[in-house]
């Protein structure tokens, strides 16, 4: 069946370098660097990416048109790709990516040494309000809001012209800021416009990236549950412009499991009493959501699944009385290599208790770089593709998909992976897939 909504007229080529700024040059943006750094030299593969290693079923399954998806649509190939970079601390990619600890010293990071050495970062919009546990000196330094919004729109074009780039992205990789809750400076232009010049402290350094990023037409990714974008004044403007946006929060660990356990759960009908979610973590993100008010981000982002999953006032009886409580435990001994529990409670015919236990030990960055890079990448299709405002066929990334106004999120993460699909197949101008298959039987 066809879909009704026309596709893209046309995908402008991926033609020159993608320029790829990141926030933060820490485990996550050091990880992707060289993984893909590594990818282009032949000596890694990069698994977990499903621009890279991903295929795409085209027609019916008789067909047999499976390609990959990089030789389906015209994404950036990865030698385009020049990278650019923010950080509160000054150590190049080299010295970043040995101090994360993630990599192996002499197999990933010496290889490639030549090229990591040569991204230094540029300094960093940062206040420590929002991040205390953050101790990093290569900052803009305390020179207002105007002044680093100003800033950044400076880097931006500098990194343009100095690297000769055609396109640009802008993705967050840094840590999460403290809760903020939207309210009326973030409602239009104008209220965050004067919120800037009257430095209000509601308008934090995340909120200052993607609006640089926006008035440079550049899309933004959020990989975390900061605020940033997802405010109606900036989802408004991007959409007048536009632009690609999406976000929020990587969708690496613990809560990747839910999205995958919560729909089995709802399927078979199966009821939940409880579902109790820790987690070890000891990096640089582990150690500033050691600080209550940064959690409260991040718990925000957890919590809010389960909920949209299970939708419990349509079925009162399985889900309207479910107690979740999410942890993270900062561990130093544990770096990069995040342990998840979870205690699930369940309930089955008549009544009857059952439990679901998980511990996932996972590696936080691995699993999060490959995120980091085909979010670039289809940001940047979907901006050669002329579509602007939330991309929430990129829900799939993120734990707290961004969605238009009025709508429920989808964290299903198979209904979310096929409707990624669904919208490749749209731009291509291929028919949509519903596995419906009646036509396999009807002769």
């Amino acid at each position: 069946m066809s879909t009704t909504t026309p596709s893209p007229a046309a995908i402008a080529p991926a033609d020159g370098k993608l320029g790829v700024l990141v926030i933060g040059l820490g485990a996550v943006t050091t990880t992707l660097i060289a993984g893909v750094e590594l990818a282009k030299r032949g000596q890694g593969l990069p698994i977990g990416s499903m621009t890279q290693m991903g295929t795409i079923r085209l027609g019916k399954r008789t067909d047999g048109r499976s390609p990959l998806i990089k030789d389906f649509v015209p994404l950036a190939k990865l030698e385009d790709i020049v990278w650019g970079a923010w950080d509160v601390f000054p150590d190049d990619a080299y010295v970043a990516a040995s101090r994360a600890g993630v990599l192996e010293q002499g197999k990933h990071i010496e290889a490639i040494s030549e090229v990591l050495r040569d991204i230094r970062p540029m300094k960093a919009a940062f206040e420590r309000k929002y991040a205390r546990n953050l101790t990093g000196e290569h900052t803009m330094g305390d020179i207002g809001k105007r002044a680093m919004l100003n800033a950044i729109r400076e880097d931006i074009n500098r990194f343009r012209d100095q690297k000769g780039v055609s396109r640009l992205v802008m993705i967050w990789c840094a840590s999460t800021e403290v809760y903020i809750e939207p309210c009326e400076v973030h409602s239009t232009i104008e209220a965050f416009e004067k919120a800037i010049d009257a430095n209000d402290e509601r308008i934090a350094p995340s909120m200052l990236y993607a609006y640089a990023a926006l008035l440079e037409g550049v899309p933004f990714a959020n990989g975390s549950p900061n605020l940033a974008v997802d405010m109606p004044c900036l989802r408004q403007f991007a959409t007048e412009r536009n632009i690609p946006i999406s976000g929020k929060d990587f969708k690496t660990g613990q809560t990747l499991m839910k999205t995958v356990l919560a729909p089995m759960v709802k399927a078979r009908q199966l009821g939940l009493s409880g579902w109790y979610s820790t987690n070890i973590l000891g990096n640089r993100d582990g150690e500033v959501l050691d600080a209550p008010e940064n959690f409260k981000t991040k718990e925000e982002s957890k919590l809010g699944v389960l909920e949209d999953i299970l939708e419990p006032t349509k079925n009162p009886d399985l889900y309207g009385d479910v107690f979740h409580k999410v942890q993270i435990n900062y561990y130093p001994p544990r770096g990069d290599n995040k342990e998840g529990w979870d205690n699930i409670d369940i309930f089955g015919w008549m009544g009857y208790p059952m439990q679901i236990k998980v511990n996932f030990l996972c590696r936080d960055s691995i699993l999060a770089a490959p995120l980091a890079l085909d979010l670039v990448l289809y940001s940047d299709l979907a901006q050669r593709a002329g579509l602007g405002g939330i991309q929430e066929w990129l829900s799939f990334y993120y734990k707290s998909p961004q969605v238009a106004p009025g709508l429920y999120p989808e964290h299903d993460l198979f209904i979310q992976l096929t409707k990624l699909k669904n919208t490749l197949r749209w731009m291509m101008g291929e028919d949509q897939i519903t596995h419906l298959g009646r036509e396999y039987y009807e002769n």
